[in-house]
């Protein structure tokens, strides 16, 4: 079975930045991964995708700001933030599946992904 877990959240001021981390146990072989996040009152969105065939999709709203990297020695995958706005306070996910097809970007549906983490929050203050 696998399992992700998350770290890496926390407060900062606007213009900080934040690394977050998905460790994963278990087969994740073949596995697309994902970055999502959700503020209150507002639905879940895709932040940034990393396909099984290596492809990177990031939302526009994050583009230039956030990146996405995978270690695979450590099965650990991750999100740089940087010059984090309040906007981007959310609860943030990760995600990971295997994916018919094997081709995702930021606006694949949640439903897709079978495993998810605990969520870890990012609140960025003005």
């Amino acid at each position: 079975q696998v399992q992700l877990v998350e770290s890496g959240g926390g407060s900062v001021q606007t213009g900080g930045s934040l690394r977050l981390s998905c460790a994963a146990s278990g087969d994740t072989n073949n596995f697309s991964w994902g970055w999502f996040r959700q503020a209150p009152g507002k639905e879940r969105e895709g932040v940034a995708t990393l396909d099984s065939g290596g492809t990177i999709t990031y939302a526009d709203s994050v583009k230039g700001r956030f990146t996405v990297t995978k270690d695979n020695a450590k099965n650990t995958l991750y999100l740089q933030m940087s010059n984090l706005k309040p906007g981007d306070t959310a609860m943030y996910y990760c995600a990971a599946g295997w994916i018919t097809g094997g081709r995702i970007w930021v606006g694949t549906r949640t439903e897709a992904f079978r495993y998810w983490g605990q969520g870890t929050q990012v609140t960025v203050s003005s």
